[in-house]
Formats: structure tokens, C-alpha cells, sequence
């Protein structure tokens, strides 16, 4: 098969040949048939986090059953399927609960083994963690979802709790950050987008925003207040640096709630955030990684009856080689969607 090979940290990658995979024990292999180019792939490229070389990235993905390894029960070659970035082992108590996005024995396809920048991946746990892509749902739709649409939805709706007219202040129009803007349009949500990128902003404004803010080194925050008079109800940082972090935290009313999404590396694992603001104004400051296979059902129900429409969000679909050329570049891009990889290109 061909895969994308990642030989060190931040260096050049290469498209190759290599030996088509096996199905571990009670997991499967997945014919890949579209994959999304995340940020958090950058940041694996860049060494951000703990991978063992050679290396193949990707973790947004959906595909066909290839091959099914001993003690699957629930899925078949042929059966067409997505998964969640984070795989849970299926036998903790986290899992058992339906939290498998905090399994402390989680894998991650693209970080803990090689991941779906391939022909092929093999994926673990499937019974507790592929999820069925439904008929009208495409495989470039359920690509979307693994990473930063299903991240949105579930920082919008299960951590942060978005209720009706309130304001949600996004900060970064990427594709987290417009999933989000798409999620929170659906909620019955007032919201204003923050991104550099003219071309992103106009994206979120397609997508529903009621205002836009250009990220230009003023008050973003001063901004927000009197756009919303007072303050967000909620903010998201969908970006991941201590700037926008802090954008999003300043950018709240007093007992606003904070979803952090985008991730925050640095070499400490510390990251500074504005916790005496937090304390004064009681806010939540909220993490969100991912959402587990249990939670897929009420988002797919919503995309097959076209409420939601992550396909919306795909700019553009590329092959492997012009996938290898785009990844180091994440970083300072500002692609107003998500781009796709068909290894089959």
C-alpha cells in the first residue's frame, strides 16, 4: 500500500510503498477512502508529541472494512465506517461510562500507531470504538468528523451546554473553528467569529456568523464586549495558543464558560492562562478532547436529515503527495475549511 512516511521530527515526507497490514486482536483494517489534514497532524509532524519513527500521520478517517482481526463481533468486511480520534481500550471504567475520549489506555491512530495518511489503518478495540457511516452520509462527511467536527459538536453541546440566543464567541475559522460556528448556528446561538483571515471570516459569515472580528493586534476582547453588550455567554478557542486562549477567556461576561479546544503545546506541558480573570469573574474554564463512538448516533441523525452539514466545510480534496507538500505548511496557513486526502489518488 502507499503511505506517507514521516522518517524524523519536522523533516521531509515521503510517499512510499509498504507492506499491507495485518488486523490486530479485536480490532480491523480500513480501506481508506477519504482522510482529513488536521492541525494536530502538524504538531505530531512537528514533535510535539510522543510518536515512534517511521511514522505514518492521520487521524480523521473513514473507510471500508478491509480485514477483521479475532474477537470483532459487531463488524464485517465491507461494512463502511468512521472512528473517533481517540480509541478507547473498551475495558476501563471510562469506557464503560461512554467517556472513551478519556480512556487512560486510549489510542490514537496518527499519534500512538500509524495512522490513515495511507492506503490502509488498522484500528483498535472496534467494537467499542468504529462507528457505521449511514447511506446518505458521505465518506468525505464522516472524514470530517473524527477530529474537529465531532470535537465541536461535543464542546457545544455536552460540555459548554449552548442554549438558545445565547452569544458564542469563536476564536480561529479553521475547521474546528467553523464546525463550531456551524453547531452553535444550529443551537439557536448568537455568534462572532475571530480569525486574521479575511477569506475564513467570510467562510463563517456563509456558515451563519452574525459578526466577525478581524484578529489584528487590537482589543479583540474590548471588541466582544460591546458587540454582545457585556460579553460571551461561551468562548471557544479553536486555534490553541496562549494569545487566543486568552482572547477567548477575556472576551466572556462575568460566569462565562470557556471550551478549550485547540491544543496548547509547550516544552513545560504548562500553558499561561489569565486564571486570576477566572477567578474574579467565576469563570468555567472547560477542556474538550474529542467525543466517543457512543455519542456519534445523535450527530449522524442530525447530519442525515441535513440540519448539520459538515460536508460544507470541506475546501478541497488533495492527493498524498500534495498532502505531504501541505503539511508543514499547517502552521501558517489559514485554510478557511477542512482539506481531504484520498489515498486512492
Amino acid at each position: 500500500m502507499r503511505a506517507m512516511i514521516m522518517n524524523e521530527i519536522a523533516g521531509p515526507l515521503e510517499i512510499t510503498e509498504t507492506p499491507r497490514l495485518q488486523p490486530p486482536a479485536g480490532g480491523v483494517v480500513v480501506d481508506v477512502r477519504a482522510t482529513g489534514i488536521c492541525r494536530s497532524d502538524w504538531h505530531a509532524w512537528a514533535g510535539h508529541d510522543d510518536i515512534a519513527l517511521p511514522h505514518v500521520p492521520g487521524h480523521e478517517l473513514a473507510g471500508v472494512i478491509a480485514s477483521v482481526g479475532t474477537g470483532v463481533t459487531r463488524w464485517a468486511v465491507g461494512d463502511r465506517v468512521t472512528v473517533p480520534f481517540v480509541c478507547g481500550c473498551g475495558a476501563c471504567e471510562w469506557c464503560a461510562s461512554g467517556n472513551a475520549q478519556v480512556c487512560p489506555h486510549q489510542q490514537q491512530p496518527g499519534f500512538t500507531h500509524w495512522g490513515s495518511f495511507a492506503e490502509q489503518v488498522a484500528l483498535h478495540a472496534a467494537d467499542t470504538n468504529l462507528v457505521a457511516i449511514p447511506d446518505a452520509v458521505s465518506f468525505e462527511a464522516a472524514a470530517a468528523l473524527g477530529c474537529r467536527f465531532a470535537t465541536a459538536f461535543r464542546a457545544l453541546t455536552a460540555r459548554a451546554r449552548v442554549v438558545a440566543d445565547e452569544w458564542v464567541v469563536i476564536v480561529g475559522a479553521g475547521g474546528v473553528g467553523l464546525s463550531a460556528v456551524m453547531i452553535a448556528k444550529s443551537l439557536g446561538a448568537q455568534v462572532v467569529v475571530v480569525d486574521r483571515s479575511t477569506e475564513a471570516l467570510e467562510a463563517a459569515r456563509e456558515l451563519g456568523a452574525d459578526q466577525v472580528v478581524v484578529a489584528d493586534g487590537s482589543s479583540i476582547a474590548d471588541q466582544i464586549h460591546q458587540l454582545t453588550g457585556g460579553g460571551a455567554h461561551v468562548s471557544v478557542d479553536a486555534v490553541g495558543s496562549e494569545q487566543t486562549c486568552a482572547d477567548a477567556i477575556y472576551s466572556l461576561r462575568r460566569l462565562g464558560r470557556h471550551v478549550q479546544i485547540g491544543l496548547l503545546p509547550t516544552e513545560t506541558g504548562l500553558s499561561g492562562v489569565p486564571m486570576a480573570h477566572a477567578i474574579a469573574w467565576e469563570l468555567a474554564l472547560l477542556g474538550s478532547h474529542g467525543m466517543a463512538a457512543s455519542d456519534y448516533p445523535a450527530m449522524l441523525e442530525l447530519i442525515a436529515s441535513d440540519a448539520l452539514r459538515p460536508q460544507a466545510l470541506i475546501e478541497r480534496t488533495v492527493s498524498l503527495d500534495e498532502a505531504a507538500q501541505l503539511l508543514p505548511k499547517l502552521v501558517s496557513a489559514s485554510p478557511a475549511g477542512i482539506t481531504v486526502i484520498d489515498p486512492r489518488r
